[in-house]
C-alpha cells in the first residue's frame, strides 16, 4: 500500500479498478470517553487516539481485502478521509479509504 502511485523500482503490470474501504463510528461515544477520560494531558486523548488508530487500521485492512478480491497485490494513491454524518443529535463519523488496485511485478 502506498499513498503515492509510483515508487522506485515500483513496476505496476495493471490497473484494475478504484477499491474504497469504510469504517463508521459514532460521535457520542467520543463524547463519552471525552467526560470519562482521566488521562488528559495537553489536550490529547489517549483513549480517542486508540479509537482513531483502530479505525485507520480496520479501514486499510478493508482496503487491502477489497484489493484482493479484484486480483490485485498491492494498493496505490491511497487516500485517508474523515466525513461527519448525521444531525446534532446523532453525530457519526466515516472514515473512508480509496486508492487503485494494482498488480506488481515482484521479479526485479
Amino acid at each position: 500500500m502506498l499513498t503515492t502511485e509510483t515508487a522506485p523500482n515500483l513496476n505496476i503490470i495493471k490497473r484494475i479498478e478504484i477499491v474504497t474501504a469504510e469504517c463508521a463510528f459514532g460521535m457520542n461515544a467520543f463524547k463519552d470517553m471525552f467526560i470519562a477520560i482521566s488521562n488528559v494531558v495537553g489536550g490529547r486523548s489517549e483513549t480517542v487516539q486508540k479509537a482513531m488508530r483502530d479505525s485507520r487500521k480496520t479501514v486499510l485492512y478493508e482496503l487491502k481485502r477489497e484489493a484482493y478480491l479484484v486480483g490485485a497485490n498491492a494498493v496505490v494513491g491511497v487516500d485517508l478521509d474523515y466525513v461527519e454524518m448525521g444531525s446534532a443529535a446523532s453525530n457519526m463519523v466515516m472514515l473512508v479509504a480509496s486508492g487503485t488496485a494494482v498488480v506488481i511485478d515482484h521479479a526485479q
